[in-house]
């Protein structure tokens, strides 16, 4: 036991030194840029990524993540970050990062397959004296129920051969404002000392890290931050809807309301909710609390107002069409932004994939222009975005403002459109445009 705790006790100053050799497994939007940062911190690094082809464009310094430039990626491969496929050189790590998906099935249970993939390659190739930090989005319990046993069955024990511990990713993809390096870091080790390593660890690389006293509280604190959203979302899309029916502007009310400084804090109403956590988080939340027999409506029934925000601005628009004679069934619609928010060029979750889905089943013939993603998966038969255009939007029936992106020419839309349907608000300084508002 003395040798085994010597090399945690040596792992604990390599991190201090910043000489421990770090794997982060899974180069998505969350772990690629970790990887980077922990590089120019001088780390060295490694990361495990399942996707050849995603491990072939970093390789080449090419990166697929809006918010890593390909300059910083190849400055970090000039300081020795590099991908692989390979799980066998994870023996070469000592510190590993767990960054992989947690999407949910289409029942909106939790899949942890990801998860249990990464920890199942961290296991087969452990070493004594590792430190092992998941930061996938979970429900609370996963740390200990699922990672340590998994890692515990190779005979090494936690807090004596290996240290575990949580800590969230906190990352908004497209956020200019907070990003990595200003974010507050959360994490919870399952003994004292993994919370510690884990402190020095990413002080590196954030100007504030949070301990709290446990992996739980980590992963729980994950789920507060995106159920509030979820949450607040939810009021400001059912507030969307009984503005609409009391002839009242939703978005100067909610201006309104934010002038208070105190109290209040502004969330607006959109066509439903997209990206990787806050359509999700919330139900790994539910699944959790109904296996502990707890019942949480509001979180319940904050998704199913965020859910049904789809259907609601079809029939927006087929009121908005029906005002002028037509039906959904034949007409034409130009869909302006197809991302899950503004400014980035993430499907993730869109829900305008949801609306243009809906939209499809009623007959309607769909073009869109997004200047942030040029086409459409496959499951789209290969559409493409159109150039925006006069002619582009004189030829369809209405123009519908689904995602607002600020690279797009509003005013040509505004000169040049028969009807506007607009779900962001993206045209309140057109007051002579023939808009309607969500």
């Amino acid at each position: 036991m003395a040798d085994t705790l010597d090399n945690l006790d040596r792992l604990a100053q390599r991190l201090e030194d910043r000489t421990a050799k770090v794997c982060v497994i899974g180069l998505g939007y969350v772990g690629l840029p970790l990887a980077i940062g922990l590089t120019h911190a001088g780390y060295s690094v490694l990361g495990l990524e399942a996707d050849p082809e995603r491990a072939g464009l970093v390789a080449r310094g090419e990166s697929y993540v809006g918010d890593v430039s390909d300059e910083r990626l190849q400055a970090a491969l000039a300081r020795g970050f590099a991908a692989t496929e390979d799980t066998g050189r994870l023996t070469e790590a000592e510190v590993f990062l767990i960054t992989v998906p947690t999407p949910y099935t289409k029942t909106k249970q939790p899949d942890l397959s990801y998860i249990r993939q990464a920890v199942g390659a961290v296991a087969d190739n452990l070493l004594p004296g590792r430190l092992i930090v998941l930061e996938s989005t979970t429900y609370p319990g996963t740390t200990r129920e699922l990672l340590i046993p998994r890692l515990e069955r190779t005979g090494l024990k936690s807090g004596v051969d290996f240290e575990a511990a949580y800590s969230p990713e906190r990352l908004e993809p497209g956020n200019r404002h907070h990003v990595l390096e200003n974010t507050p870091k959360i994490v919870g080790g399952a003994t004292e000392r993994a919370t510690q390593m884990c402190v020095t660890l990413y002080s590196s690389l954030v100007g504030e890290v949070v301990p709290v006293s446990s992996p739980d509280i980590a992963e729980m604190a994950k789920l507060l931050e995106n159920t509030y959203r979820h949450v607040n979302i939810a009021l400001a899309n059912e507030m969307a809807r009984l503005c609409h029916g009391l002839g009242i502007d939703v978005w100067e009310v909610i201006d309104a309301a934010a002038t208070k400084p105190f109290g209040f804090a502004p969330f607006r109403p959109g066509p439903g909710v997209g990206g990787h956590c806050i359509p999700i988080d919330p139900y790994y939340l539910t699944y959790k609390a109904q296996e502990a027999e707890i019942h949480a409506p509001l979180i319940a029934e904050a998704g199913r107002v965020n859910d049904g925000m789809p259907d609601w601005v079809v029939q927006r628009v087929a009121d908005t069409l029906n005002r002028v004679g037509k039906s959904l069934a034949g007409s034409e619609l130009l869909i302006m932004g197809v991302a899950y928010k503004r400014d980035v060029g993430d499907l993730r979750e869109s829900p305008a994939l949801r609306v243009m889905e809906r939209l499809q089943r009623k007959g309607v013939s769909l073009r869109y222009h997004d200047p942030l993603v040029p086409e459409l998966p496959a499951a789209w038969n290969g559409m493409r975005s159109v150039p925006l255009t006069k002619e582009e939007v004189r030829r369809v029936d209405c123009v519908l403002v689904l995602t607002d992106h600020s690279a797009v020419d509003y005013d040509l839309i505004a000169r040049h459109a028969a009807r506007i349907l607009d779900t962001r608000n993206a045209f309140r300084s057109h007051a002579d445009a023939p808009v309607e508002r969500l």
